[in-house]
């Protein structure tokens, strides 16, 4: 860093410090001398950094976090994602954006503690990661507002159906507002479309992940220098589509999941948003998932619109279970009249100019390789890896020779009566530590 600092001739704008991040915040604090704009992207979780950075950013200053630990944050490890950030993060079709919301939720949760609070500008999921942009300002009054602004999610794991309920309450009060404990649940003990069970998640953000005028200014100045940047195209897309989305409404349900929940063909998209718009609900698309229906129309339209799909898309109903999702919400009719003619509206404004939304891979395995060794080796490349460990059981022989390839953890122990019969290799130099039997 030093080096460089000294090659660019940058000596009076840069402060390289070989320290710790969390000690070198807390003493800019202990200091009084607030960072404008503060950058965590470790490799992982910056959950260790948060609290340090909250406290360290200057009032109304820019607070960047990057979260690389998707598979926490999009339902792998609820536990842990709870440990880490103080929520319950769910493995539905809506992962991503939640992930978003889970981070401004530990970020706004940390924040409090100090008086302080947050204003999401831009929140976006892309490839391996989120990040987010958030400005932090001190005042007590509008802490007591934040219990208000977090949710927890009523998740169905039959049919995809949420439902939000909101921590707290804000109401009106004279010139001010009045802050108490909300009301539920909004749900029963089971789904009321399919009748299986519910998870449940969070806290997280419900409020809007983006300040649309931001994000308009960003844009602005991206056009008016063309050319300055290698992702030029696809910064211009994704934000085009974070314009776009419904900022009133969290979290959103995929068109594949939906059709599949019934076992139907999936409708095209401009079909099912026209459909929608024709009942006289908002939609939009997420930029977080590139067939996401992000709706103010509440999941019994949903559903509605997907029975009179069925029925112009025959379902075969002796394939399925009685108890089964698709059987119990396809056995209700529809009180809506689904009207599925395309309209001019329904088409986003990003795909009517053929923006580049959501861009494929570059290659193949592209994406985070594994973490460095702790004594400073390099550990086996992830394609590497994969390819050692793969298809272990699909790929087997028919006579089974392709088990000798694992040592047998009976001859290990003394206690294997097999000998040359055994399946397993019975030789101490085949035992790899990372290749146990299966």
């Amino acid at each position: 860093m030093a080096r460089n600092v000294a090659f660019n001739g940058v000596g009076h704008l840069v402060a390289p410090s070989l320290a710790d991040a969390r000690m070198l915040m807390y003493q800019s604090k202990v200091d009084r001398e607030l960072f404008d704009v503060i950058d965590l992207d470790p490799y992982g979780s910056p959950a260790p950094f948060l609290d340090a950075a909250v406290q360290a950013v200057s009032e109304g200053g820019l607070l960047c976090v990057t979260c690389t630990d998707m598979g926490v944050m999009a339902g792998n490890s609820a536990e842990t994602c709870y440990s880490k950030y103080g929520a319950v993060s769910l493995k539905g079709k809506f992962c991503h954006e939640m992930a978003l919301r889970i981070i401004l939720h530990s970020l706004d949760l940390r924040a409090n503690c100090y008086q302080r609070f947050i204003v999401p500008l831009l929140s976006v999921s892309a490839d391996f990661y989120i990040r987010v942009f958030v400005r932090v300002f001190t005042g007590q009054a509008k802490v007591k507002a934040s219990a208000s602004k977090q949710a927890l999610v009523y998740h169905c794991v039959g049919c995809g159906t949420h439902h939000l309920q909101r921590l707290g309450k804000a109401t009106s009060h004279g010139t001010g507002f009045k802050y108490g404990a909300a009301t539920g649940p909004p749900v029963g003990s089971s789904c009321e479309f399919c009748q299986q069970r519910h998870q449940l998640g969070g806290p997280m953000w419900a409020e809007p992940l983006h300040d649309l005028a931001f994000v308009q200014r960003v844009l602005a100045a991206l056009e008016s220098s063309p050319g300055r940047f290698r992702t030029e195209e696809r910064i211009r897309g994704m934000l085009s589509v974070v314009t776009e989305e419904l900022g009133d409404v969290p979290l959103y349900y995929t068109l594949d999941s939906l059709s599949g929940t019934i076992h139907c063909n999936t409708p095209s998209l401009l079909q099912f948003r026209s459909a929608l718009l024709h009942a006289g609900y908002r939609v939009s698309l997420s930029h977080a998932c590139k067939n996401a229906v992000k709706t103010d129309a509440p999941p019994a339209v949903l559903w509605d619109i997907m029975r009179c799909w069925a029925k112009i898309h025959p379902v075969k109903r002796e394939r399925l279970a009685e108890t089964s999702p698709a059987s119990r919400i396809l056995a209700v009719e529809p009180t809506l009249q689904a009207s599925f003619a395309l309209r001019d509206d329904a088409n986003p404004s990003s795909r009517k100019r053929g923006l580049k939304r959501f861009p494929e891979n570059p290659e193949a395995f592209w994406g985070p390789k594994a973490r460095a060794k702790a004594g400073g080796g390099i550990s086996p490349s992830l394609q590497e890896k994969r390819k050692r460990h793969q298809n272990k059981r699909t790929e087997r022989s028919d006579d089974g020779t392709s088990l000798k390839n694992f040592p047998c953890k009976r001859f290990k122990e003394g206690t294997c009566s097999l000998g040359a019969q055994c399946c397993y290799s019975h030789e101490e130099a085949a035992a790899a530590p990372d290749a146990p039997p299966p």
